[in-house]
């Protein structure tokens, strides 16, 4: 007979399948080996909305597409932070920047570049960077793509150049790439050309000097930016729609910065909004990687 206040050894017992088990105690000393991330799980990333215009842009962007405000720092002694690195942008009538990555890139009302016009297919294009060149080629559209006025054929590709005015089906977009922006002043609107040198019928009492070429200045007020509504037109990602003024009056050469969104150097001095400067011949102005100069008549 079993006596009750003993101990009895036995067979383990049988878990219960129905209940809940408790475990053993973590120690919270101890380094526990966990799995990692799935590849195959759905990360999520969110855009940098631009504090300035709001818009949002894609995660890891140093710049906004849309005002072009800087919203990291690069290398030291770069003022405006500019990354290593620039894209070819497609530029619409608006002034808005559309960039365009490595490889095939398509435009239309949905697409990679996104066109909301109702002549434009929702997948009208395709507009390929390879290198630092920009291939473009119809992708069947119903209003076709046009080249400096010229329809592409079925199946044809051509190179774009900076400055290179497409149509897709009537809406109009501008190639703009890195680099070119001092090769021509006009990539956009096309008033003000760099030239060699200055026309000898020219009424310039001054000229702006590029790296490539230099531009003439009358009396009056010439504004520049980035907007093909500017008299001058500068085609830099870093330069605002409407950057500033240039105003030349009997008496010298002002400039003026009318807001833009990473400002104007002034021989490395940062210039207030609405401060207005008269510049000499030794003053170096910088807008984004573009610096300018004055040259006066003798």
């Amino acid at each position: 007979m079993n006596d009750p206040n003993r101990t009895q050894m036995g067979a383990p017992p049988v878990a219960d399948p129905n209940r809940t088990q408790m475990g053993s105690v973590l120690d919270p000393n101890k380094t526990m080996m966990g799995t990692g991330p799935s590849l195959n799980a759905t990360q999520t990333i969110k855009p940098v909305q631009c504090p300035v215009c709001k818009t949002f842009n894609p995660p890891g962007m140093m710049w906004c597409v849309d005002c072009g405000l800087i919203f990291e720092k690069a290398l030291d002694g770069d003022a405006f932070g500019a990354p290593a690195v620039q894209l070819p942008v497609l530029v619409d009538s608006n002034g808005r920047e559309h960039i365009l990555r490595p490889g095939g890139n398509v435009v239309g009302r949905q697409g990679d570049v996104l066109v909301e016009d109702t002549r434009v297919s929702r997948q009208h294009a395709k507009a390929t960077l390879d290198g630092m060149t920009v291939f473009i080629e119809d992708l069947g559209s119903t209003n076709g793509t046009s080249v400096g006025g010229s329809r592409l054929g079925a199946g044809e590709r051509k190179a774009l150049g900076n400055g290179d005015k497409v149509s897709f089906g009537g809406f109009e977009m501008t190639v703009s790439l890195p680099g070119e922006v001092n090769k021509t002043l006009a990539a956009i609107g096309g008033k003000t050309t760099a030239i060699s040198s200055a026309p000898t019928t020219s009424t310039a009492v001054a000229w702006l000097v590029m790296p490539d070429g230099e531009v003439a200045l009358e009396l009056g007020t010439h504004t520049f930016g980035r907007k093909s509504d500017n008299e001058i037109v500068v085609s830099d990602p870093y330069v605002s729609g409407r950057h500033g003024e240039i105003e030349v009056t009997e008496t010298g050469v002002w400039l003026t910065d009318t807001g833009s969104t990473n400002g104007t150097l002034l021989n490395e001095a940062k210039l207030n909004v609405g401060q207005k400067v008269q510049l000499t011949k030794d003053d170096v102005v910088k807008l984004g990687a573009v610096e300018l100069r004055v040259r006066f008549k003798d």
